[in-house]
Order: C-alpha cells, then structure tokens, then sequence
C-alpha cells in the first residue's frame, strides 16, 4: 500500500503543479479553459485518492495526529507530496 501512497503522492504533486503553474495561467492570461478543464478532473481524483490513501495508511505507518495532518496539508502546498515523499515515504 505504501508504493500505491507513493504513486499517487508523486502524480497529485505534479498534477497540482501542472494546473497551478500552467493551465491556471493560461485561463486567466489568455481566456483559454480548455487546460483547466483537462487538468482539473484528474487532478481532484487523485487528490481524493491520495487522502483516503492517508487515511488507510496512517495506522500502518503508525504515524500520529500531528504527522498525518502535515502530510494531508502537504497535498495543498505546492511540491508539498514531493517533501512528504523524502520525508516521510522512502525512510519506511
């Protein structure tokens, strides 16, 4: 489960990324919303999986309350995913 916590993690973070640093740009610089609309559905899946992976996870990696909502926050910074997964993930 930890690897499938990995996969997800990584492409939550560069889905974010992508739709935060391009397809919102492009929608608000050039009226375009076609990259949003592509961007935006994957994303918002893999975001809900990654917290309900957070939450199948957490016991398993026996982390506590204070760990488990950093890296539930971490999905909303960007390249957040990307320091839980150095932090958190590859020391497991």
């Amino acid at each position: 489960m930890k690897k499938a916590f990995r996969l997800i993690s990584f492409l939550e973070g560069v889905s974010y990324l992508l739709l935060l640093f391009i397809a919102v740009p492009i929608k608000y610089f050039q009226g375009n919303e076609l990259y949003v609309k592509i961007l935006g559905m994957p994303h918002g899946i893999l975001f809900i999986g990654y917290i309900l992976l957070l939450i199948l996870i957490q016991k398993k990696m026996k982390w506590n309350l204070k760990t488990t909502l950093v890296i539930s926050l971490a999905s909303i910074i960007p390249f957040g995913t990307f320091y839980v997964d150095i932090k958190y993930l590859r020391s497991f």
